[in-house]
């Protein structure tokens, strides 16, 4: 996809155009989605070699693992295991502390983007799900992105109330990921519906209204050290907002905070809603490079 000679959007360019993009000087470049889904396949990649040949690298699954023997625990797990519990063993500590420093550097919602299995299925009935909408045959259905920390604290409140981490019995990402390291489930029959309710009802509704992992990962967000920074190269196409499904978090790209932007000498800002996953979607398209990745501490180091 040549972003700088066309504007296409993701309702008029194809699925695979967009795993390559082209930079300055004109040469066909890999875009950050390719580089997203060599990121995740070779992580579960880890986690299926790990378990069927014991390397050894990387055990377990994205709920609880260990690499080259250092815990690594979910976040949103261990809050539901203390909740129904009421203890954390020290290695569940030092598992999730490592995960929480590792994320406030390189962004909070880095894990939906750039970790997540689902996120790949669920990229692919966006695509299906945005074509399906374009010639009228579905209609799309949109809500409150906050409705998703209700659903993070009801699961949370069920943890405390049963005892039991009732979210695990629902959670796409833990059953793909037990799949990919372990094999077949039953389960899958869930990730399945939850996939064909995004493509024939809501775009990446999982990601968007309901994922608590998603959401206790976001709450990192507008603290970590990687953001993306928005220039005033911007010409306020929004074509940013159409590939974004969480494109609330691109609101500064629009026109109208150009006049006080302009009164207060403000030339760059950065995304930093919570619900920005540094896909790097919006840099792919962005034909002016008003946006791009930034590490905010580069100054200090």
């Amino acid at each position: 996809m040549d972003k700088y000679n066309s504007r296409a959007t993701i309702k008029n360019t194809t699925f695979f155009s967009t795993f390559t993009t082209t930079n300055t000087e004109g040469k066909t470049i890999l875009s950050y989605r390719s580089k997203r889904w060599v990121v995740i396949i070779a992580i579960h990649l880890l986690f299926f070699l790990s378990f069927h040949i014991d390397i050894q690298m990387l055990e377990g699954t994205l709920t609880g693992s260990r690499f080259l023997g250092f815990h690594l625990i979910d976040v949103f797990t261990t809050m539901q295991l203390f909740l129904a519990t009421h203890k954390l063993p020290v290695n569940m500590i030092i598992g999730t502390v490592t995960i929480v420093v590792v994320y406030l550097i390189i962004g909070g919602r880095t894990y939906c983007a750039w970790v997540c299995p689902y996120g790949l299925l669920s990229e692919v009935g966006e695509k299906i799900h945005n074509t399906l909408v374009q010639k009228q045959m579905i209609k799309e259905h949109e809500f409150d992105h906050r409705v998703r920390y209700v659903f993070w604290a009801i699961f949370l409140v069920l943890a405390l109330s049963s005892g039991y981490l009732v979210f695990e019995t629902f959670n796409v990402v833990g059953i793909l990921s037990r799949f990919i390291a372990y094999g077949w489930s039953i389960a899958l029959v869930w990730v399945l519906a939850v996939l064909a309710v995004e493509i024939f009802f809501s775009r990446r509704a999982w990601c968007r209204y309901v994922c608590p992992i998603g959401t206790t990962y976001g709450l990192l967000g507008p603290l970590s050290a990687t953001r993306i920074e928005w220039n005033d190269n911007c010409d306020h196409c929004m074509v940013c907002h159409d590939v974004c499904f969480e494109h609330q978090v691109l609101e500064l790209t629009k026109a109208k905070y150009d006049k006080e932007r302009e009164e207060k000498g403000i030339k760059r800002q950065y995304v930093t809603g919570a619900d920005c996953t540094l896909c790097g979607r919006c840099v792919d398209v962005c034909h002016e490079d008003a946006l791009n990745f930034k590490f905010r501490l580069e100054s200090l180091v």
